[in-house]
């Protein structure tokens, strides 16, 4: 299984390169025509600097969330500790967000 992240901030990525953590491709060929997709949805240019296929790359899932995925420091929502979760991290799975507590 290959994600496609945001090189920047390693945030997973889907349809049309929108955020979404599950979203994962069964080929690393699938991944990279998924962002070729975007960027010709998009009508970028193949030289531009902006194009997708700079500003995204491709990994082996196991492999990304072991190496290449950021972590981000948040604040417990209910003790006030900070603490430390990756970016991919569902909002309604971390300590400081209302959902998680109010569950």
């Amino acid at each position: 299984m290959f994600v496609v992240y945001h090189k920047q901030t390693t945030q997973i990525v889907g349809k049309d390169l929108r955020p979404d953590h599950r979203k994962t491709y069964k080929s690393h060929s699938a991944a990279l025509a998924a962002i070729t997709r975007a960027a010709n949805k998009a009508g970028i240019l193949e030289v531009d600097p902006m194009h997708p296929k700079f500003v995204y790359g491709v990994a082996r899932k196991e492999g990304f969330h072991q190496t290449i995925e950021k972590k981000v420091v948040r604040t417990n929502m209910m003790t006030g500790e900070d603490y430390s979760e990756t970016v991919n991290t569902p909002i309604y799975m971390s300590p400081s967000s209302e959902t998680y507590w109010s569950m």
